[in-house]
């Protein structure tokens, strides 16, 4: 575990999705204040008072959904938050990703250390001691319909806290019991209003959306360094870079982009060779790099802008506002991010397509001194050809997955529910594309290098000749054919583990060179 160098004060400190990852990956450690605490315990008292005087009130002594008009008893409205985690526990599927479980629980840490929530201060303890030991419920992925909330993957993340469920602990997955005896722990006896506020929210979406905002991070930087070593493979003009331009259709996306892609190429021998050369344009795909790439920024940027809003939200219900007021609203409707979320998805999708467009311009052989299919002895090999057409099927199947999840609407809840976000899909269906963007982006680097060893002896800027030694480490220029699967593999895993941008840093810190432009704090994750 990396060593901590912070602390984050639940419901109080504000949550960046910088932070909730750091938290996740154990850099940075959590803790609850006596303030909020304070404030959990007025919200419970609350909810004990509203108990004990018998006003029906959604969700502390009525059943839920269409079952709200239903009057619970005193002595079962304990009964009724081990039902809910019990019934609504029906997710189905594989599980999800630990850091992504690990993830809602933070975030539900962070909502209920608000104190509107009216659960008590034991079981939030409960919840950051999970926290704190890697102790991670196993959720499964699919059941979420995005709205009351993430009911179903919530249910199953909090079934742990009364004794069911299952656990990953100290490198085993374990059944609740287990786990409890293993760590030495007792279950929970969930107090009136525990169970829904527990499983109402939008943690499930919003964790997902975490990781999408983190992964297309790096899919974004290393696709304008992997472009733009294609343009000097390829022998692109950096005109279109101008900041002239760009200052006629000013996007940040597009400014910052541009401006990357020039800083790049400064003291290029390859760009200078070729400064008057007969050809008058580049095909858009190396031509429009910042209006494609940048475009995708921007839809990132929403979705993170958007997302720190929910980070910092209550998205539960009902909401204890104060003794006097208790709103049953519509906070744990997921729509605000499953419309980003989409839109973060066709981002995504685009810097992809993009990406198998320059891959196969690569192949065509119309740049001077770059062979045919990347190879000079061919008709015997088929050298790089076979490799777009994985990056073919790739970005297909990624204009398949970016149908909107959040223009679809399925009722529940007998109609109490009837419209939906989808939320959860949408988020789940993002990573996917993302994850075959990192493998289109990989293609893309051994092409971009392959190409880039037709320049030589002419020399590329510091940053992208030292990017073209590290590649070369790992994947040997291709003089004939071989098992091009081994070289994509080690391609994936460069992307993957970020290794354009641990060098870029290097050379950045190295030679005194700044990266930096007017949008470079927004476009990072902090």
């Amino acid at each position: 575990m990396n060593s901590v160098s912070k602390t984050f004060s639940l419901g109080e400190d504000w949550l960046t999705s910088g932070t909730a990852i750091a938290i996740a990956n154990g850099k940075m450690k959590i803790t609850l204040s006596e303030g909020s605490r304070k404030k959990i315990n007025s919200s419970w008292r609350v909810v004990q008072n509203i108990v004990e005087k018998g006003h029906p009130v959604y969700g502390i002594n009525t059943g839920f959904g269409p079952l709200c008009t239903t009057k619970i008893s005193k002595e079962e409205t304990t009964v009724l938050q081990t039902n809910i985690l019990q019934s609504h526990s029906v997710g189905v599927g594989d599980p999800i990703d630990a850091e992504i479980a690990k993830l809602m629980l933070i975030l539900k840490a962070q909502s209920l250390a608000k104190g509107f929530s009216g659960i008590a201060e034991s079981t939030l303890d409960r919840i950051i001691w999970h926290i704190q030991h890697d102790a991670i419920p196993v959720v499964p992925a699919q059941g979420s319909v995005g709205a009351s909330g993430d009911l179903a993957p919530l249910s199953h993340l909090f079934l742990p806290l009364i004794g069911l469920g299952k656990v990953v602990y100290q490198g085993e997955t374990l059944d609740a019991a287990s786990f409890l005896k293993k760590a030495k722990l007792s279950p929970l006896q969930l107090g009136p209003k525990e169970g829904l506020a527990l499983i109402n929210g939008t943690q499930f979406i919003a964790a997902h959306a975490l990781k999408v905002v983190e992964k297309l991070h790096s899919c974004l930087t290393q696709a304008d360094v992997i472009s733009t070593m294609m343009i000097e493979g390829l022998q692109g003009s950096v005109k279109p870079f101008y900041e002239e331009l760009h200052a006629l259709r000013p996007y940040k996306g597009n400014i910052h982009v541009a401006k990357r892609v020039k800083q790049l190429l400064k003291g290029s021998e390859i760009l200078e060779d070729h400064i008057d050369c007969e050809r008058v344009q580049d095909p858009y795909s190396l031509r429009c790099i910042p209006q494609v790439h940048g475009a995708s920024r921007n839809a990132w940027l929403h979705l993170k802008e958007l997302l720190e809003v929910e980070l910092n939200s209550v998205t539960d219900n009902p909401v204890i506002i104060d003794e006097e007021l208790t709103i049953s609203g519509g906070n744990f409707h997921g729509q605000p991010l499953a419309l980003a979320l989409d839109y973060a998805c066709l981002a995504a999708s685009e810097i992809g397509n993009i990406s198998d467009r320059r891959i196969y311009l690569s192949l065509e052989g119309n740049s001077p001194g770059v062979p045919k299919l990347l190879m000079k002895d061919t008709g015997i090999n088929s050298g790089y050809m076979i490799l777009q057409y994985t990056t073919a099927a790739l970005a297909s199947e990624n204009k398949g997955l970016c149908f909107p999840s959040s223009a679809d609407s399925i009722p529940t809840s007998l109609g109490q529910e009837d419209h939906v976000s989808m939320g959860s899909i949408g988020g789940r269906k993002a990573l996917q594309v993302i994850g075959n963007v990192e493998k289109i982006l990989a293609i893309e680097l051994l092409t971009a290098a392959q190409a880039f060893e037709f320049r030589k002896p002419m020399k590329s800027g510091p940053f992208l000749d030292e990017i073209h030694k590290e590649v070369r480490k790992k994947v040997p220029f291709a003089e004939k054919d071989r098992v091009f699967a081994d070289d994509i593999e080690k391609g994936i895993e460069m992307i993957k583990n970020k290794t354009i941008l641990k060098v870029l840093d290097k050379v950045s810190s190295e030679k005194n060179i700044s990266l930096n432009t007017p949008y470079t704090n927004e476009f990072e994750v902090y």
